[in-house]
């Protein structure tokens, strides 16, 4: 697999050009090919920027030549969820009310990957207005999944898994409110990483839900995600959330192991408060059989029930989103799909007093989390139900009928790790979550990195 310059880790290329190995020009080609050969397949790509990537290279492999490396992305080919906005380059978000918009400036995360070096090979497809998906009706068709192009890749960072998946680019970033980072990481097979709500800026980045989006990348590895955090973390006083923390070295502890870490199983989530695949229940309990080997301790934890934080933060969101898009919804209702225009429309129904309940409940949901890390290193449970449903005939309302697994994360902006943990039966991925303090995202991908390091997961690829 590792002959295959598309197959790269992300890491495995940075060490290559270090050594003078691996041309930035040799690596992009490799993956404008691989776009050109099979995207049609499963339309990963909105927009694909062919030359100004080649020129990006050229430019990249000038610099490395003469000594002037910007550090372990410079040189790398990655891809954006097209709502990172692009100066002069067109974000979207995927809807037709979008379809023309062209930003006069980068958002903040687009901007710190250029200046490390990154290049940037195109937009990648994302649920309508990250909510609505997937849809047949708008302007371009949905991404499909690669382990199985009949089945759906998740969302609704939908591009972003099945281009990191498939071999399309070498890292890139999603979004998530209510998972949408996790999901499409659990159901493709990546590492997707959501940091702690505002270690990474959403300046430039269009919003669903101010209290809950979080920004964040998506990979093939854990270690990966470490490299490209530590390209975007910090604060930004462009965005209002962002947190003026410092920002650790995130490589800097991979290679220590669990031995001796703590972990807390939320087994609750997934074998009583949700009905989850005899697949996933497995593969999770075999995770942490491994961790265990690896010299972790495990002890069961329990916490509010799924159904709580899903409430919550289902009420949070679908206010926050109808707030954003009401004048849109008003202006150009048919301009939107029905599912992002049915799905937000519920927000229109949420009284102030249901709005003011749920950020209630939100403090005192934090507040038991932070109880139970009081007594353990990180939590660990499921990231999906199972794995990849099929993608014709979704329910419009899926998203809020029964709970998911990835809110409670994004409802207490805690950091949280979607890590393949094997694969199913019709060999479909499937995931565990590993959740850590805030801030403490070295550990979290500590984790992650541990456990793909003693299993063989990460040396299979979607065949298409």
């Amino acid at each position: 697999m590792n002959d295959e310059l598309h197959y790269l880790t992300l890491a495995e290329a940075s060490r290559r050009m270090a050594g003078g190995n691996l041309s930035p020009v040799a690596l992009t080609e490799a993956y404008l090919e691989r776009i050109a050969a099979i995207d049609g397949k499963l339309n990963a790509y909105l927009l694909v920027l062919a030359e100004q990537a080649r020129a990006a290279a050229r430019e990249a492999e000038a610099a490395i030549r003469a000594g002037r490396r910007r550090g372990p992305l410079h040189g790398i080919p990655i891809g954006l969820k097209d709502i990172y906005d692009t100066a002069a380059i067109r974000t979207t978000g995927n809807s037709k009310v979008m379809q023309d918009r062209v930003p006069r400036a980068d958002s903040t995360v687009t901007r710190r990957l250029a200046e490390a070096g990154t290049i940037l090979l195109g937009k990648l497809a994302t649920h309508e207005f990250a909510i609505g998906g997937p849809s047949f009706d708008l302007p371009w068709p949905p991404a499909r999944n690669p382990w199985n192009r009949d089945h759906m890749p998740g969302g609704s960072s939908s591009g972003s898994g099945v281009a990191v998946a498939s071999g399309m680019c070498a890292g890139a970033m999603g979004s998530d409110t209510g998972g949408s980072i996790r999901g499409p990481s659990a159901l493709c097979g990546l590492a997707g990483l959501k940091p702690t709500y505002g270690r990474v800026s959403r300046a430039g980045v269009l919003p669903l839900s101010w209290t809950l989006d979080h920004t964040g990348p998506m990979c093939w590895t854990s270690e990966d995600c470490a490299l490209m955090l530590q390209a975007i973390a910090g604060y930004d006083p462009a965005d209002p959330a962002s947190a003026d923390e410092p920002v650790d070295n995130y490589t800097a502890g991979l290679g220590r192991g669990v031995k001796g870490l703590r972990i807390g199983v939320v087994r609750h989530f997934f074998e009583q408060d949700l009905a989850v695949s005899p697949e996933t229940v497995t593969a999770v309990d075999a995770a942490l059989g491994e961790l265990r080997k690896l010299g972790a301790t495990v002890e069961e934890v329990r916490l509010s029930p799924l159904a709580d934080y899903h409430a919550c933060g289902m009420t949070i969101m679908l206010a926050e989103a109808f707030a954003i898009h009401a004048d849109a919804l008003r202006k150009r209702p048919l301009d939107f799909g029905e599912i992002a225009r049915d799905r937000i429309l519920l927000g229109a129904l949420i009284e102030g007093y249901d709005y003011v309940d749920a950020t209630r409940l939100r403090r005192t949901l934090c507040a038991a989390l932070a109880a139970a890390l009081d007594k353990v290193d990180v939590l660990l449970t499921a990231t999906a139900p199972g794995p990849a449903p099929r993608i014709e005939n979704l329910p419009k309302y899926n998203l809020i009928r029964f709970p998911l697994l990835t809110m409670p994360w994004d409802v207490t902006g805690s950091p949280a790790h979607a890590v393949c943990c094997g694969y199913s039966a019709d060999g479909l991925p499937l995931s565990f979550t590993v959740v850590g303090r805030p801030f403490d995202e070295a550990t979290v991908l500590r984790v992650g990195h541990a456990y793909e390091q003693a299993t063989p997961w990460r040396q299979r690829r979607p065949q298409i």
